[in-house]
């Protein structure tokens, strides 16, 4: 007995109907799952990181982003940038560690400095001892490298490759339909932050968290409420897919407390939510008076690292008199994102199934979850006809 015959990936970007997934290959190959964080993480907007890590001028978080080392700073202006975290001179990692730089970043190697801004302002002893010149040495020439970035609901995205077009017009439709949450994200601190360790490749947590078809059987407690048929699908070709639901109930204090709401609100939101996976590795989630933000770092083909931030809309909600509401908020969503765990562990045991074929997805169900495999598809194809000219 031999398994299935191996197909292309023109299988997978047939419309929903006759479309297979993602090969087992793109789960548990350590070949694909490089080719894909160079076509698919590496040439897009990725999250790296939160803004919210670097809320002082002069504040720096060092991210090893599947191997590549970044530094995420906020300059002097407030903005929040992000730089290669590779000295200019021998190469050394330049922070280690999450902190305040005080308006200088300084090389523990050969301590050459560089300003917020990336630009190199001084090479000490580079022309002999106590010559700190050298006419070869062009410090215009030589500043960190800079990664294109956006700050969008809290996030980093950074684009590492630099090929992506700007995040405004990747994601101009995202933008537009959310436009009520343009607003400031508000982090409280450790209580409305956690992670979670998955024993799965990154991209079948984009898939769990696209479709609300699992919710009866995976999620119970949330289905009592905000029902399978009270949701809907988003999709967004080539940028974003997700769900929506028409039922969003504020979670509500013993005495009646609700968290403020985000201002200027359209009716819609008054008892609906959306959550969408915005290609290729953050899931957004926005309600009436909170939204939440989880960037899927993958740590190697089978595990990946999920960073779950939670956002409320003013100032008062961050304040002590919210802080058990906050905490049965974290604590509700973690159960959730919980229930999805033995869910996509499973899934990635299966993928070690020779003979499952990327499987049949459902035309009314699926379309979500087949819209990010099309487009991983689509990056991969444009990735190996780059290569092959």
């Amino acid at each position: 007995m031999t398994a299935p015959k191996g197909f292309d990936l023109s299988e997978v970007t047939k419309p929903v109907n006759t479309a297979r997934g993602l090969p087992n290959a793109h789960y548990i190959d350590e070949t694909v799952f490089n080719e894909e964080r160079d076509a698919v993480l590496f040439n897009n907007w990725a999250g790296v990181g939160f803004a919210k890590d670097v809320p002082e001028a002069g504040d720096a978080m060092p991210v090893d982003f599947l191997g590549m080392p970044l530094l995420i700073l906020r300059d002097q202006e407030g903005a929040v940038k992000v730089f290669q975290n590779t000295c200019r001179h021998r190469g050394m990692i330049l922070v280690k560690e999450k902190g305040n730089i005080r308006g200088t970043i300084r090389c523990p190697y050969h301590s050459w400095c560089y300003g917020l801004d990336g630009s190199l302002r001084s090479t000490p002893h580079a022309g002999g001892p106590g010559v700190n010149i050298h006419e070869d040495i062009n410090r215009n020439e030589l500043g960190l490298i800079e990664i294109r970035s956006h700050t969008y609901m809290g996030v980093v995205f950074a684009n590492v490759s630099g090929k992506a077009v700007p995040f405004e017009e990747a994601h101009a439709d995202l933008l537009e339909r959310w436009k009520d949450f343009d607003q400031p994200m508000l982090h409280s601190g450790e209580d409305s932050s956690f992670k979670l360790e998955v024993n799965c490749n990154w991209k079948l947590a984009v898939e769990n968290y696209c479709e609300s078809y699992h919710l009866p059987w995976v999620h119970p407690g949330l289905n009592s409420y905000s029902r399978l048929e009270d949701h809907y699908h988003l999709e967004e070709r080539n940028k974003y897919s997700g769900q929506g639901t028409l039922v969003y109930r504020q979670l509500t204090g013993e005495d009646g407390q609700v968290f403020p709401d985000f201002t200027g609100l359209a009716q819609k939101w008054d008892e609906g939510g959306e959550y969408v996976a915005v290609y290729p590795n953050v899931l957004l989630g926005v309600q009436r008076d909170h939204t939440f933000a989880i960037i899927l770092e993958p740590k190697s083909k089978e595990n990946t690292v999920e960073h779950i931030e939670i956002f409320y809309a003013n100032d008062a909600a961050l304040g002590d008199a919210y802080a058990d509401l906050r905490a049965q908020n974290a604590e509700q969503w973690k159960g959730v994102f919980l229930e999805d765990v033995f869910v996509v562990e499973g899934m990635q045991k299966g993928r070690h199934g020779i003979f499952f074929d990327g499987g049949k997805f459902s035309p009314a169900m699926d379309g979500p979850t087949h819209m990010f495999h099309e487009w991983v598809a689509n990056q991969i194809t444009a990735g190996r006809q780059v290569a092959a000219e």
